[in-house]
């Protein structure tokens, strides 16, 4: 039992742990929704959950709770890694920002262009454009560990950092062109939030409770805006203070990082697949998976992010805006390139925003197209990342 114990706890701490959580609970919601099991699968994220003080009232079905409540706790991660690595991490260097920075537009722009060119004739279609523009760094960094030490530190970092541009690009996204009519009586609260917080990183507060407890009312408020919710995760996350007035060994920010990764890895992100990844094929027709909207977004992952992505920092190298990075060559970065095409977690996110996952009357599944894109990505990344590097240092964790 002791055995079992060691194995399960080292198994939770790899980063590959994760990743292959996803990927169980996203293949569970697959088969429930394609057996008879499929109406108790439908009642579960239908659920209404309703929430009322006095004339203030949030009423949405428990999937719309997942992807605008819990998903900010995601993002309230995503924000807290990206200070610490603006501030004190890999993005500090400002010499080592090009390539990712190049590698992260060209992975943005490419797929967002095929995709819209597949489905330039479909003004209804058109609003997922950027569904293909995201990465999964959470199953990429998975199948890197997997991979084993044959993989260089190098290629971990450059992905990382890529991965990270990815998210700014994708909270810009978010903010930009999936908001909608805006309630000002609503942004005037969340104005008045930023300002308290902005007060208390200015004092030097260090009770994460009080940053909590207004972020809070800030999500309410945006929730009402029209602005989507998941941002107040973002903007909380750069108020809360990087090191301490009284200890500067002691950082609130790393520690509130650490204690939030493992609930968001294993808990916040597999609810979220659980509840997004259920998509009923059982009756599906030929047209239903030859729709332009998922051969728009599989085609955009995996042609899309592959070509931009690498032909991005292929430049870069080439006209000596960067260097390549040590311990790596072209095949490792072409193979790192189309791991970059897991665009699992967020581009189901955005695929949400951009279509009603309620709506019964649409006649396509954009999820079928992130799940086979994504896939396809996965498999072919892996299988160039092993021939590209070494064998002798090969060893599996």
């Amino acid at each position: 039992m002791r055995r079992i114990k060691v194995r399960i706890s080292e198994f939770i701490a790899s980063e590959s742990a994760g990743g292959l959580l996803l990927m169980g609970t996203a293949a569970l919601a697959m088969i429930l929704a394609n057996t008879p099991f499929s109406l108790f699968y439908d009642l579960f994220i239908t659920t209404p959950v309703h929430i009322k003080i006095g004339p203030l009232e949030i009423a949405k079905p428990l999937l719309l709770w997942v992807n605008d409540g819990l998903m900010a706790a995601f993002f309230f991660l995503v924000g807290l890694e990206l200070k610490r690595e603006l501030l004190i991490g890999e993005l500090a260097d400002k010499s080592k920002i090009t390539l990712p920075a190049l590698g992260a537009i060209g992975g943005m722009l490419v797929p967002a262009i095929i995709y819209v060119w597949v489905n330039s004739d479909n003004p209804e279609a058109i609003r997922g454009w950027a569904i293909p523009a995201a990465t999964d760094i959470a199953f990429a960094l998975g199948i890197l560990t997997l991979l084993g030490s044959r993989i260089p530190i190098s290629l971990k970092i450059l992905l990382t950092s890529l991965a990270i541009f990815d998210d700014i690009g994708a909270i810009l996204i978010i903010a930009l062109f999936y908001t909608d009519s805006l309630s000002m009586l609503s942004l005037a609260v969340a104005a008045a939030c930023i300002c308290v917080l902005f007060f208390m990183n200015l004092r030097k507060q260090e009770k994460i409770s009080m940053y909590i407890f207004v972020g809070s009312i800030m999500w309410v408020a945006l929730l009402k805006s029209g602005v989507h919710a998941t941002l107040a995760g973002v903007i909380l996350a750069m108020f809360i203070p990087l090191y301490s007035k009284d200890d500067p060994e002691y950082s609130p920010l790393m520690e509130l990082e650490h204690d939030l990764h493992s609930a968001v890895t294993f808990f916040v992100l597999p609810i979220f697949a659980f509840c997004n990844s259920g998509i009923d094929v059982s009756d599906a027709t030929v047209d239903f998976f030859l729709h332009g909207v998922p051969v728009g977004i599989a085609l955009g992952l995996f042609f899309g992010k592959q070509i931009g992505v690498f032909g991005f920092i292929w430049l870069g190298i080439i006209l000596k805006f960067a260097k390549m990075p040590e311990g790596m060559n072209w095949g490792a970065l072409y193979g790192m390139a189309t791991l970059c095409g897991i665009g699992f977690t967020m581009s189901l996110f955005i695929g949400s925003l951009a279509f009603d996952q309620t709506n019964p009357l649409l006649v396509f599944d954009e999820r079928l197209g992130i799940v086979i894109g994504s896939l396809a990505s996965g498999i072919f990344g892996s299988f160039l990342l092993v021939k590209s590097l070494p064998k002798n240092e090969s060893q599996m964790p």
